[in-house]
């Protein structure tokens, strides 16, 4: 195989995208001529998706064949006579007066799609290995031909007809074929094999590869970067025209704003995936997909709500300016994919090409073909023009869940060199080595915290900066999660008339809907990866932070969707789950316990800052007219403008940033994989639902008074600004769970536990005892101070339980595996206390949900909160009397470990 690129590269790369770029403007011309013919012939929507799609399905079919005729001809000769077969069927298409007639003709268009087959072979062995992504990627751009046929065919429609049109199509192949012709030569494969008389390999041997099945799943991802390109390119100009009432001129301008990006990008993509790995660019083109084609698959709706003072309605649709933006960067990464998936062919499978990249070319056709027919049916069968797009969602859904799985699978059981040995996709398990280029991917193959001198040398480093790369994220998850404990103060503030039980319900239903999601991403981790589900779960905080910026603006929004959003602010609870899970992999047992409470404690602040800058955000507009216009509220000196909308608005560029930064500088360790069913052991003992009672001893108390103190203060003391001080409590907490967890390492995580609940018993007599006295001078000083006694002390124990999770564990193990040896213990540890830590931060949030409500229940039923408080008191004396019993009295399960000499702490449990 070559390694140097040949003199004439350059120069047969740029006729060959040309010539490329003219076939696909014939390919596509259907896309134009295809709605004036509907017209004359008066087609159903299925009769014009048939249409519309049978040229592509002929130059689907005919890939393979033409993909075997270069890899045995040589490009040049059969490129060449691709052209011409096409321009004669093309000519012969302005004769066609029939339904039938159209068809036949438009089988004979197809011809010219077939041309990417020719062309992949033919550009590949030109450029050795390291550059034909690139090579490849400027050849794919030739898609944007059906940009072209969208932009002159309607001038030369509208002025002298269709069949024009295609006449002058047909004179551009012939006048391209003719220019290829004299400014390419044979290929050298082909020159080589003429010098040495070798006869080219049969047809036969040519299609061997194909017997690969994940050759086809493989081809399945460009059925829909590629296919699903071309079929939206053949279908919008009749979208927008009958969504949003355009001209056909017009409508064919905005459709190649989308061919244009999806075409001239494949070049960029074919360079990123030479950089940076293709399958990095999959993972991206899957992702952004899924979001641009759910956006797009929501219809025109209108609402209409009874409510007990009448019925509201509003309407929701996607404008055209939207709609293009939201079309413009689906193409965009639809070429980053192409790109991608036609990277690998000619590095697995250098000897053939043509048959390899024909067939691959032929599924992502026939998806052209396939999918405008099922567009058709569709709308006959639905009356939704939208239903294209939720086919699509389906489809890149499917795609995105079937590639990670096969790559999680793959990776699963496999560390260290023998899974340095696997192909960069698992598309390609058991084909040829490839013939150059290493492993690509961020999978830590080789993980050994409890290595003194691997931690030494580069473990810390990369574990600090996954940590440092998480606080942000978790910072971020905790602020959206506890932003309606700002923005339901002040809803009545801005014209919203809810009662004092639909505002605590408000506040507490973020708390259970968060909890709920945390028992499902505690298990997230081992089966994704954390470096995909940190980015996934963060980019998810979008949809609250918006929906609240747009929902609080006008106060005639239904109260149901206020409840939904409070819902979906539970995305930002369920995070903390995920997240503690995956640090929890990256640090050794003596350093477990201080990196989860940095990560949990830094975390935590997202309370404090949510509380802090919330109320400073929402005094400026600070988003200019993008932002709203401001709601005009009554204050102390008069009435002043208000921009509640920020609340959430200020929070999305920082959601976006984090995202972007936890996709491109997290790993995932290879090793820490489990199955849910390997991790739901933990549901078997006994020690997971102690810890689940301790932590929401702690942790539940930590965000149930971060929820409900705003509101609790506002209603006990009227005159006190409470937000002004709201923050200080949740600080506190947060920042004395990043700052303590040393302790916990120090002197044993139960230890320090059980002296944490004597503290929470005394807050919350303190507090009972001020609410009793609150009408007094100095009750509120009072009341705050026990309340920053009851934050301080659930941070520390926040940190303390979970340093106490791999240490009992680890202790554990040695009871329950007693004939493993001392590294399948530990990783089994690792694997269960990562669980466990899910698990119990899970039941725990359920607190951001209870206290609120509880406070609100009292003082319904009693007049007071006092009820809830005691009920509080009493659970801490529970999880003291339990910590004592089960952990720290002589005889309990830590008490020889937590009093063993200064720095032994956590070395019996490394050594179970």
């Amino acid at each position: 195989m070559q390694t140097t690129v040949y003199p004439k590269s350059g120069q047969i790369l740029g006729a060959s995208t040309a010539a490329f770029t003219v076939c696909f403007a014939v390919w596509t011309i259907f896309s134009i001529i295809g709605i004036r013919m509907r017209q004359e012939l008066g087609l159903s929507e299925t009769q014009f998706g048939l249409l519309v799609g049978t040229p592509i399905l002929t130059g689907s079919l005919i890939r393979v064949v033409l993909g075997i005729w270069t890899d045995r001809y040589g490009g040049r000769i059969v490129f060449t006579a691709n052209m011409l077969a096409a321009a004669v069927a093309t000519f012969l298409l302005s004769y066609a007066h029939t339904y039938p007639q159209m068809l036949l003709a438009a089988l004979g268009v197809g011809i010219a799609g077939g041309s990417f087959a020719v062309g992949v072979a033919y550009v590949s062995r030109w450029f050795p290995p390291e550059r034909q992504g690139t090579a490849l990627g400027i050849f794919g751009a030739g898609n944007v031909g059906a940009a072209v046929t969208k932009f002159l065919a309607p001038f030369v429609l509208v002025a002298f007809g269709w069949q024009v049109v295609a006449q002058v199509w047909a004179a551009a192949l012939v006048v391209m074929a003719v220019i290829f012709w004299l400014t390419t030569e044979d290929d050298p494969i082909i020159v080589e094999r003429r010098q040495s008389g070798i006869k080219p390999k049969s047809a036969w041997l040519e299609l061997e590869p194909l017997k690969n099945v994940q050759i086809w799943r493989f081809a399945l991802y460009y059925f829909f970067v590629f296919g699903a390109f071309v079929a939206l390119a053949l279908w919008l100009p009749q979208y927008l025209i009958n969504v949003y009432g355009l001209d056909i001129k017009t409508a064919g301008m905005i459709a190649a704003f989308f061919s244009v990006p999806a075409s001239l990008f494949r070049a960029y993509g074919g360079h990123l995936s030479d950089s940076f790995g293709a399958r990095r660019v999959l993972y991206w083109t899957f992702l952004v997909s899924v979001v641009a084609t759910f956006i797009l698959s929501y219809p025109p709706t209108d609402y209409v709500i009874h409510g007990l003072k009448g019925a509201t309605s509003f309407h929701l649709e996607m404008s055209l300016v939207g709609f293009v933006i939201t079309i413009f960067v689906l193409g965009f990464f639809m070429a980053l994919g192409k790109a991608a998936v036609y990277k690998h062919i000619p590095v697995y499978y250098p000897e053939h090409v043509g048959s390899v990249g024909g067939l691959v070319g032929m599924i992502g056709g026939l998806g052209g073909f396939l999918l405008p027919i099922l567009f058709g049916l569709l709308l006959d069968l639905t009356g939704l023009w939208t239903s294209c797009f939720m086919a699509l969602f389906v489809l890149v859904t499917g795609a995105l869940l079937w590639m990670h799985v096969a790559i999680r699978q793959m990776e699963r059981g496999v560390a260290g060199e023998a899974l340095a040995k696997l192909p960069p996709f698992p598309e390609m398990q058991g084909m040829p080595k490839p013939v150059t280029g290493a492993r690509s991917g961020d999978a830590l193959t080789d993980w050994r915290p409890e290595d003194k001198v691997f931690w030494a040398e580069s473990g810390h480093r990369i574990a600090r900066r996954n940590l440092w790369l998480s606080i942000p994220a978790l910072l971020l998850s905790f602020a959206i999660w506890q932003v309606w404990s700002v923005v339901v103060a002040k809803l009545p503030l801005v014209g919203f008339t809810f009662t004092t039980d639909q505002l605590f319900w408000l506040a507490a239903l973020p708390g259970i809907s968060g909890a709920t999601l945390r028992i499902f991403y505690s298990f997230m981790v081992p089966i994704f990866g954390g470096r995909l589900w940190t980015t996934l779960t963060t980019w998810s905080l979008l949809i609250p932070a918006v929906g609240i910026g747009y929902a609080v603006q006008n106060p005639d929004t239904p109260y149901v969707v206020l409840l939904m959003l409070a819902l979906l602010c539970g995305l930002g609870g369920g995070n903390f789950a995920s997240s503690m899970a995956n640090i929890s992999f990256f640090f050794p047992k003596a350093e477990k316990g201080n990196a989860l409470a940095l990560n949990a404690g830094l975390g935590n602040l997202g309370v404090s800052v949510v509380q802090f800058v919330v109320p400073l955000a929402i005094t400026a507009g600070i988003f200019g007219w993008f932002g709203g216009d401001p709601a005009m509220v009554k204050g102390p000196t008069g009435e002043a403008p208000l921009w509640l909308q920020n609340a959430g608005f200020v929070f999305v560029p920082f959601i976006a940033i984090s995202a972007f930064a936890a996709w491109f500088g997290m790993n995932d360790i290879a090793s820490a994989k489990a199955s849910f069913t390997e991790q739901a052991v933990i549901f078997q003992r006994r020690h997971n639902w102690i810890m689940c009672w301790l932590y929401t001893g702690t942790f539940g108390s930590f965000i149930g008074y971060s929820a409900g103190f705003p509101l609790l203060t506002k209603m006990l003391f009227p005159d006190v600004n409470a937000l002004q001080f709201a923050f200080l409590g949740p600080l506190v907490g947060a920042l004395s769970r990043s700052g303590t967890g040393w302790l916990a390492d120090k002197y044993g995580g139960a230890r320090v536990t059980f002296w944490v609940f004597v503290l929470m018993i005394a807050g919350a007599a303190g507090v009972l005892w001020f609410i009793g006295i609150k009408d007094q001078p100095g009750a509120f000083l009072g009341f705050f101070a026990a309340f920053l006694l009851l934050f301080f002390a659930t941070g520390v124990g926040n940190a303390s339980t979970f340093q106490m999770i791999p240490v009992i564990m680890a202790k554990e193990m040695g009871r329950l595996m007693p004939t493993a040896d001392a590294e399948t213990r530990r990783r089994q540890a690792e694997k269960e206390s990562a669980a466990i830590t899910g698990f119990t931060s899970a039941i725990a949030a359920f607190g951001a949900f209870f206290i609120p409500k509880s406070y609100g229940s009292s003082i319904a039923l009693t007049g007071g909160p006092s009820a809830a408080l005691w009920g509080f008191l009493i659970f801490y004396v529970s999880c003291l009397v339990i910590t004592w019993a089960v952990y720290t009295r002589k005889g309990g399960l830590l008490h020889d470990i937590e009093r063993a000499k200064r720095g032994a702490s956590v070395q019996p449990a490394a050594a179970e």
